[in-house]
């Protein structure tokens, strides 16, 4: 498996088998947050590793939500990664204040991924969740009230199988990427691929002598 079908693994899980996640396989996700990038390399989280049957309802119940039918899943996984926010470094938070950007919360996003990449490469299940109740998990987890808890990540051996996912096409979402055309004799015109309202504007970057006109079919 390669990494862009490791990226199209990796899928929200909300239904696990009753099925415990090893120590291997825990130290395994962990290894791999722990090489996350991070702003200046602060390194501004900590992962709380819930794994206790009891302790681990109360915070399933702290992310579900009985009006709108939110996040019931989160019982049936056998592992519960609890991420919290630490204090950055000084460059971290300097170079934070003078662009205007909470750097730690972009960290975090990234350790968030890798551990759900790591836990899709050795095929577990993952689902990261926003939804919960702070107050709730931070008395339970003893957190000081002086630190956020930015995510709760499910892990567990999923009950479904990988589905297809819906992604916006490329072009929906990327700008500025070139291309070059090449031409009967060798000539060739440089172009950048600028998507807009449905259409594609080729734009020359670089003609060759001798090349008057262009005519290009494409199939998006």
């Amino acid at each position: 498996m390669n990494f862009l079908e490791l990226t199209a693994k990796r899928q929200s899980d909300r239904a696990y088998l009753s099925k415990d996640v090893t120590e291997e396989q825990l130290d395994y996700i962990l290894q791999a947050a722990r090489w996350a990038p991070s702003a200046c390399n602060a390194q501004p989280w900590k992962i709380i590793v819930v794994d206790n049957p009891e302790t681990r309802s109360k915070i399933a119940d702290a992310t579900s939500e009985k009006l709108v039918a939110m996040n019931h899943f989160t019982k049936q996984a056998p592992l519960h990664l609890v991420v919290v926010e630490e204090n950055a470094n000084f460059t971290s938070n300097f170079g934070g204040w003078v662009k205007k950007k909470h750097f730690p919360l972009i960290d975090i996003g990234i350790l968030a991924e890798h551990i759900c990449l790591a836990a899709a490469d050795i095929g577990l299940g993952s689902c990261m969740i926003g939804w919960f109740d702070e107050t709730k998990i931070r008395k339970l987890l003893a957190v000081p009230t002086s630190k956020r808890i930015v995510l709760v990540i499910t892990i567990g051996h999923p009950a479904k199988e990988t589905r297809a996912k819906v992604r916006k096409p490329i072009e929906k979402s990327v700008s500025g990427k070139s291309a070059t055309i090449k031409f009967d004799g060798g000539a060739r015109v440089d172009v950048a691929l600028e998507p807009a309202e449905g259409t594609l504007t080729l734009t020359p970057v670089a003609v060759p002598a001798g090349v008057k006109s262009l005519r290009v079919a494409m199939l998006i």
